[in-house]
């Protein structure tokens, strides 16, 4: 084969004239034709050694020179292809196409680079990353073509794999019916799926990896970065969400687990580098907290039903002893005016007057036996923001019956309270209650009623304001009176439902005033304090 080569070099006198070119410059003045002979055999042995499989045809494609690597990539020997068409490589699996654009650029002169399916002696395919180069001699004509090229089978079945793989996981966390996300630890996204990138139009809130980590990070604080250390996941993170659209409100429940991989870029050759990746996924648990709020509010509903009834008997017991108690007293007067005067002749009246009074005190002691109790309920901190959010629910049947506007404000982040959740419920029920009944009295244009909620470093305040007729200024003193009402006479009102709603924020340390600088309808300002440690018990 060397000396098939060494001939073939030697008749060709551009590559001749490029050894003879290089020679003065390796030997100097001492070169000679034995140093001419010595660099055909050093040309010779490094392209026979070459781990790239050479091959030299003429312009018809006829087969001259091929060196070891080629016959091992292809399995022919020298004697069974010198001679031959540099096609007997070629399968048909190759496009046309792909030959003629060959074809079409060597021609011109230029050097041709590509991917050929080609066909070993056995006859077993393999995939040829294959150069060929033109080459010219003095004249700058065409009169050989060399073509180089690598089995690279192997690398492309594992690239393929790789990609293959990939894909298939793509697939599967495309297939997932939850949002699933990779981050690293840059806190950029390295993998989404399509739940994940649904969130972002959405949730409108930018980038949703980077506003649940901030949610995440802050509910869990130091937390976050033990687990993050340990490599441990947490699950079960649950986060109400404001959302664009007519949902509102939304629901996601998150997990997490962190992994290490290793690096694969330059950095990483010779010395291995991990980088640590989160995988988060974001579980749309909305359907499911609704449903729990429903039976909640259900459960509320029956709750406070029975309260009502307790409260409805209590006021109208209440209300029948204060009516029995301003005759009692006008007879007591009586009474104290006859025994005054000491005379006989009312002696029978004087006795009358005594057995109506003793019956009408029987009558209010049996009365009072019979007003129940109100259970007292454990304190715990309470969000009042949710408090009031359910009493919204449990009004909204009459809210949306009277066609009444709410304007809901409430602060994002609203600190707890130490209170009793029912009786503050009773309390803002109270006050919606009330609103809605002057927004109906008032038969106005405008229904409209306001909530806000907002804190300060001492006091935590709810504002609730409707558009109704409002409270005149004299009554305002008056109306946290018992049984003083501003209702029509007729009306079922017993006048207890506000005196009931300052007692409840007495019993939490508050104040409840009507706002002076209201003057289209009635503002309730509310206060409570914050971090009364001394609250403690029933209330």
């Amino acid at each position: 084969m060397k000396k098939t080569a060494l001939r073939f070099l030697q008749t060709h006198t551009n590559m001749t004239s490029v050894i003879g070119e290089l020679a003065p410059d390796l030997f100097g003045e001492r070169y000679t034709n034995k140093d001419d002979e010595m660099l055909h055999s050093l040309f010779i042995e490094t392209v026979e050694q070459v781990p790239i499989a050479i091959s030299i045809t003429d312009k018809k494609a006829k087969i001259l020179y091929v060196n070891e690597e080629f016959c091992r990539v292809t399995g022919y020997r020298p004697e069974d292809i010198l001679g031959e068409n540099e096609s007997i490589l070629s399968d048909k699996r190759t496009p046309r196409d792909a030959y003629r654009d060959l074809w079409r650029t060597i021609s011109a002169k230029k050097i041709w680079r590509g991917t050929l399916c080609n066909r070993h002696k056995s006859g077993e395919r393999y995939l040829s990353d294959l150069t060929i180069a033109p080459m010219l001699n003095e004249s700058g004509m065409v009169t050989h073509y060399i073509g180089m090229h690598r089995d690279i089978t192997q690398s492309y079945e594992s690239e393929k794999k790789v990609i293959n793989q990939k894909l298939l996981i793509e697939s599967v966390i495309n297939s997932s019916p939850i949002a699933m996300v990779v981050i690293d630890d840059q806190d950029r996204v390295i993998l989404d799926n399509h739940n994940y990138k649904a969130l972002v139009s959405d949730l409108d809130k930018g980038e949703p990896a980077s506003y649940f980590l901030k949610l995440l990070r802050d509910e869990m604080g130091d937390l976050w970065s033990q687990l993050q250390s340990k490599e441990q996941g947490f699950n079960h993170r649950e986060f109400k969400i404001e959302s664009k659209g007519n949902q509102k409100v939304r629901w996601f429940s998150c997990a997490g687990n962190w992994f290490v991989e290793n690096e694969v870029n330059a950095d990483a050759f010779f010395q291995n580098t991990s980088k640590q990746y989160l995988i988060l996924t974001l579980t749309d648990i909305t359907r499911q907290r609704r449903q729990m709020e429903e039976l909640h509010i259900q459960t509320l509903k029956t709750v406070m039903s029975e309260d009502e009834r307790v409260r409805g008997i209590r006021e109208t017991l209440l209300g029948a002893m204060h009516q029995i108690q301003m005759p009692m007293n006008q007879i007591r007067a009586a009474e104290q005016i006859l025994k005054h005067k000491k005379d006989d002749q009312h002696a029978g009246l004087l006795q009358i007057l005594q057995q109506i009074q003793q019956s009408g005190e029987e009558a209010v002691a049996t009365m009072q036996k019979c007003i129940p109790e109100i259970l007292q309920t454990a304190v715990i901190p309470v969000n009042l923001n949710q408090i009031l959010h359910e009493v919204l629910l449990l009004s909204n049947q009459r809210i949306w019956s009277n066609d009444i506007e709410v304007h809901w404000q409430p602060m994002p982040t609203l600190p707890s309270i130490l209170g009793s959740e029912n009786r503050l419920r009773i309390l803002f029920k109270q006050l919606i209650d009330n609103a809605i009944d002057s927004i109906c009295e008032s038969n106005g244009a405008e229904k409209r009623i306001k909530i806000t909620t907002d804190t300060d470093a001492d006091l935590i305040y709810v504002g609730i304001e409707d558009s109704g007729s409002g409270i005149p200024v004299e009554k305002r003193a008056k109306v946290f009176e018992p049984f003083y009402t501003t209702r029509p006479m007729g009306s079922n009102q017993a006048g207890m439902g506000l005196v009931m709603a300052k007692e409840i924020v007495n019993q939490h340390q508050g104040f409840i005033e009507i706002d002076p600088d209201c003057d289209c309808g009635c503002r309730f300002k509310i206060s409570f304090p914050l971090n009364k440690q001394s609250f403690k018990g029933r209330v």
